[in-house]
């Protein structure tokens, strides 16, 4: 009845609640109004919500923060701030357990600054300057504009100041801003152009190139050499948005500082799209010879590494990302531009440089998520090319124990099991890197008991979601239990998406860990089975293996029949309209509209059916249509004809889109963990 009323909030949605309110005396009724008081909030009938939340408190016990904190929210924006103060005076001591005790302070000041009382708020404030609190943006801005009503300009122009350059993508960092506009303060050039670049590297690339703009725009005393970078600047925005041409460009000013590797950037980028791969090249040795420490440099490489590899052009991809590495060893790209450089010698057939890449990979990017990889083909080099079988096995066997239910685990052990008969030799020292990633402890059992997790799960009744995550963890020992605990709430309710969704957040590395040693209730809900009589029904109608149908739909919308894509792709197993519509006439659907994709068990008829034709075209083999169902048959078959893959696994590794290539392993993988776990059932 929650979820439905803060979905509809229709007068008979809060009628039920209201009733349940009514019949369950305790913190059930707590329960109930708090889900009423969430939905007033909704509808912005402010001092509803504060009655509703102030029953909230009157009725249960568990829920008492919950009550006070939301129930000062109403107030304020009721614009009743002053009916807050009690709810908020000594919340700490009052609630010692409470998620809200780094927040409630920052919402009493605001309380006071809404009642024209910044002494109030400087108290508050001011006597919990040193906590870790104070970092804070919302901590920082609401003493800020305590200095200011106070009319301490002197105090309250550096805490703006700060916030907006150093937290930029903070809801506050505007809000700062707009404080020091009112004030009279400038920022000078250099503070926004600051600004600006942080903006940028977050890829918030229409507000980075608006305000690249208004620097030159606004600031009269800018050099005419400053104004013409602040030009490239905003024109990065503008490739990034596509919409840069070679026109535009060409317009750009010449400049003599790094603004001018920018400019070279940009135009090795236009030549990429318009592959002009002579003119890009001589774009980047000119980069190389004139700016060789720029990021812009290092953006070009990657990228010219990248268009390379998608082209097929194996020794300039390599040439590429081995310069990026030696130029730009720190790198953010410097582990990816390192593995597909020796992926990229390993295709060429230069066994003994992509050998010692390999190793390199291995040795020198320890927490790299292309180790695995890294592991198996130097293993398959040393079984294959140097025929030392001994030490091909020792990596098979470090890759199989390091990342148990990886993908590349997998196909380890595969190769183990044609190496039956070989003994492993002394290992080598290469595999001492080979840490496997850390799992904390996880028990199945639930403290039933533990403060947080009743309130979590009464939280889960009233519908409000968002605090059920930060409610748990909030528990000492919630490492241990927290994500099972979150999932299974979601669960209980069918959730099956969010709950799914809650144990791959979770930060533990789940694949790392041998079945046995994780409560196979974590199995359950990491691979779920809603759907699954029409799931199966379905897969067998059409010879499709079941486990491979449900891992497609956890890796397609993770169960959520409602899903939508942005590329307008409906349900389950994420079909477009087009494809739909074909499905349908071919199963005899008649008067078919789209929303039917929507339908579990329709999209499930449908979904396996064009499944099956998918893997019909690629003759049956699963990785070539699964390649296929994410990017398309026409570029399989182009990297199908372009490629000389000694197997499967070389052509799976050799995928040039990311997306595309991480999603065959995922499913392949996801497919063996539906068989292990039913077998275990």
């Amino acid at each position: 009845m929650a979820q439905q009323l803060a979905s509809t909030r229709s007068v008979s949605a809060y009628g039920g609640v209201l009733s349940y309110a009514h019949i369950h005396p305790g913190d059930g009724a707590a329960t109930a109004y708090l889900a009423l008081g969430h939905a007033y909030m909704l509808d912005h009938r402010y001092a509803d919500a504060e009655i509703a939340f102030k029953q909230a408190g009157v009725a249960g016990n568990a829920l008492d923060d919950y009550a006070d904190y939301l129930g000062a929210q109403a107030a304020l924006q009721g614009s009743r701030g002053a009916d807050a103060y009690a709810l908020l005076d000594r919340f700490a001591e009052r609630h010692p357990d409470s998620i809200f005790n780094t927040q409630a302070p920052v919402l009493l000041a605001n309380a006071y600054l809404q009642q024209s009382n910044p002494q109030g708020a400087l108290r508050v404030l001011q006597s919990l300057s040193e906590t870790p609190q104070a970092k804070h943006p919302d901590f920082r801005y609401a003493l800020g504009r305590a200095y200011q009503l106070a009319g301490d300009t002197g105090h309250a122009a550096p805490l703006f100041r700060s916030l907006y350059l150093t937290m930029p993508l903070s809801f506050e960092a505007g809000q700062a801003r707009s404080q020091l506009q009112v004030m009279g303060i400038q920022l000078s050039a250099a503070e926004q152009k600051s600004h600006a670049d942080q903006l940028f590297n977050a890829k918030h690339y229409a507000e980075a190139g608006e305000e690249y703009h208004a620097i030159r725009k606004n600031d009269s005393a800018l050099s005419v050499s400053d104004r013409s970078a602040l030009e490239i600047y905003a024109a990065v925005c503008d490739l990034k948005l596509k919409r840069l041409s070679r026109r535009d460009v060409e317009q750009l000013p010449q400049t003599g500082d790094d603004s001018a590797a920018l400019k070279l950037y940009l135009e090795s980028e236009l030549d990429r799209n318009e592959d002009n791969r002579s003119g890009h090249d001589a774009l980047i040795a000119q980069m190389v010879q004139r700016f060789p420490q720029s990021r812009w440099l290092e953006e070009a490489l990657y990228s010219g590494g990248n268009m390379y590899i998608l082209k097929h052009d194996s020794a300039k991809a390599t040439y590429d990302y081995l310069l990026l590495v030696k130029l730009f060893p720190n790198s953010t790209y410097a582990p990816s531009a390192h593995w597909r450089a020796a992926w990229m010698s390993y295709r060429m057939r230069k066994y003994a440089d992509a050998a010692r890449l390999m190793d390199e990979q291995i040795q020198q990017y320890t927490a790299g998520i292309e180790v695995p990889s890294a592991l198996y083909w130097r293993g398959r080099i040393y079984e294959e090319e140097e025929h030392n079988f001994g030490q091909a096995v020792n990596y098979y066997h470090a890759l199989s124990e390091a990342y148990v239910n990886f993908y590349y685990a997998n196909l380890a052990r595969q190769r183990l099991a044609v190496l039956n008969n070989q003994q492993p030799s002394a290992p080598s020292p290469v595999l001492a890197s080979v840490k496997p990633p850390v799992v904390p402890e996880l028990t199945g059992d639930l403290p039933e008991n533990d403060t947080h997790l009743i309130k979590a799960r009464l939280l889960a009744n009233a519908a409000l979601n968002e605090y059920i995550g930060p409610e748990i963890m909030a528990s000492p020992t919630s490492e241990q239990w927290g994500a099972l605990a979150q999932a299974e709430i979601y669960a209980s309710f069918g959730e099956y998406t969010r709950s799914l969704q809650a144990m791959k957040h979770s930060g533990i590395s789940f694949f790392a860990q041998p079945f046995d040693q994780v409560p196979v209730v974590y199995w359950k809900l990491l691979f779920p089975q809603p759907y699954w009589a029409d799931l199966v029904s379905d897969s067998q109608r059409n010879g499709l293996d079941p486990y491979l149908v449900a891992s497609l739909i956890r890796q397609e919308s993770e169960f959520n029949a409602g899903a939508v894509s942005h590329a307008n792709a409906y349900g389950l197993m994420q079909l477009l309209p087009s494809v739909g519509k074909s499905m349908a006439k071919k199963e005899g659907i008649s008067h078919f509209n789209t929303n039917q994709l929507l339908n579990p068990s329709t999209n499930l008829q449908l979904g396996t059916l064009n499944l099956k034709q998918v893997l019909d075209r690629f003759g049956g083999q699963k990785e070539y249509a699964l390649a296929a169902y994410n990017a398309g048959d026409v570029p399989i078959r182009q990297w199908l004809a372009s490629g000389d893959y000694k197997d499967v696994p070389e052509f799976v590794e050799s995928i040039p889109y990311t997306e595309t290539r991480e999603y065959v392993q995922a499913i392949l993988r996801n497919r063996e963990m539906y068989r292990v776990l039913s077998s275990a059932r």
